[in-house]
């Protein structure tokens, strides 16, 4: 039996299904490589990639069972900027708040942050989203293999220092590359500690 299901795509916070399966949601500015780092995550293509801005456009739900115990994987909309129509970013800004302020079996957020770029304005406004609504949450570097070794340590730091301000972070800023695999396991571990 294959450890991961797709359950679906869903409009609105009102249609996700009613569990009480810890959920892991994943939540980045626009083709940060959320999809292709919950590909990695999971050893299997679940999740739909694109290198168009704002591809993710509701909110996908996976279950996954590793070690016997079931979660639920949280593919989220991307925040910044989108090939769509202002409007719909609007949409999906409030469908995104709403989810994070409402499902209570949400135990941790990821932040992903494109190791190319940095925090930007909209990744620190999230990040006091958070804080101010006291979600957890914790930052994961995408695409390092993008960028010089030295580089992307100078910046896990930086961005480690820069939360440490911040009340709502749980964990350490985790390095990743979905192409390379690099830092999966250390994502696997910090879901499997809770």
């Amino acid at each position: 039996m294959m450890p991961i299901k797709f359950l679906g795509s869903f409009d609105t916070v009102e249609s996700l299904p009613r569990t009480r399966v810890t959920e892991y949601a994943f939540v980045g500015r626009s083709n940060v490589g959320k999809s292709s780092l919950l590909n990695a995550l999971v050893g299997h293509k679940i999740a739909r990639t694109s290198n168009t801005p704002g591809r993710t456009q509701t909110i996908n739900l996976f279950e996954w069972t590793e070690e016997e115990c079931p979660i639920t994987l949280a593919d989220l909309p991307g925040y910044g900027y989108a090939k769509a129509s202002k409007t719909e970013v609007i949409k999906w800004t409030a469908r995104t708040e709403k989810y994070l302020l409402t499902r209570s079996q949400l135990k941790r957020l990821f932040i992903l942050v494109d190791s190319r770029h940095g925090l930007k304005e909209s990744d620190l406004e999230m990040i006091n989203f958070c804080d101010a609504n006291a979600i957890q949450y914790q930052v994961i570097l995408t695409k390092t293999d993008k960028i010089k070794k030295s580089e992307g340590e100078k910046l896990r730091v930086e961005i480690d220092q820069e939360i440490k301000n911040h009340g709502a972070s749980c964990g350490a800023v985790i390095a990743t590359s979905a192409e390379k695999k690099a830092g999966i396991e250390e994502l696997k571990s910090a879901i499997a500690k809770g």
